[in-house]
């Protein structure tokens, strides 16, 4: 099973994500987590140059070293695990791109964004994508005061980030919406019966 976590920074995907994998393993299965950018060296190192406040990057360029990124943490670390029979999780995945680049910068057009995901995806949909819905003016709250590149971009354009995932959440089947205002407990309650039912 292939399952992504996707939500603006601030909306608690990490401690999700943690308490997913413990009740997985809890029931047996094996699972292997990693995040988006990032997993084997080649992607994290290009993580490190997207997230650096030290340059400007054009937004075209942005969407390609993001979706290089994925492609190689996809060729490495999820298809051989999702055929080994693992659960992987990972923290962001290419509805990142379509909210950042696509709603968020318009690099290019929406549909264009898409036949660069399926590339960069090696074709692999995720099973489920738990989406942490949360208020921009709530997700300011949670954010610390040193922000990387990305958290740099001011509250327009989150604005339209936020507006993406809304209306992939509506559009995908796959998206699984909790509202991350409740408290974590009860977030983590909705979101195992939900992977549970998948199983």
């Amino acid at each position: 099973m292939f399952i992504t976590f996707e939500g603006i920074d601030g909306s608690g995907k990490s401690t999700q994500i943690k308490n997913l994998v413990q009740k997985l393993r809890q029931t047996g299965a094996e699972v292997q987590t990693f995040r988006d950018p990032g997993g084997p060296e080649v992607s994290e190192r290009v993580r490190d140059l997207l997230l650096s406040p030290d340059f400007e990057i054009d937004p075209v360029t942005e969407l390609l070293l993001f979706s290089s990124a994925r492609s190689q943490l996809v060729a490495e670390c999820v298809l051989p695990n999702l055929e080994q029979g693992s659960v992987v999780i990972l923290d962001r995945f290419y509805d990142s791109t379509t909210a950042y680049q696509g709603y968020g910068r318009k690099s290019v057009s929406l549909n264009e964004i898409q036949k660069l995901n399926n590339i960069a995806s090696h074709g692999r949909k995720p099973d489920i994508t738990i989406y942490m819905k949360l208020s921009l003016a709530e997700a300011k709250e949670r954010l610390p005061e040193k922000k990387d590149r990305m958290e740099q971009a001011g509250d327009s354009f989150f604005g339209k980030v936020i507006e993406g995932f809304n209306k992939l959440a509506e559009a995908e089947d796959r998206f699984f919406t909790v509202d991350a205002t409740e408290p974590a407990e009860r977030v983590h309650k909705e979101i195992w019966k939900h992977v549970q039912a998948h199983l």
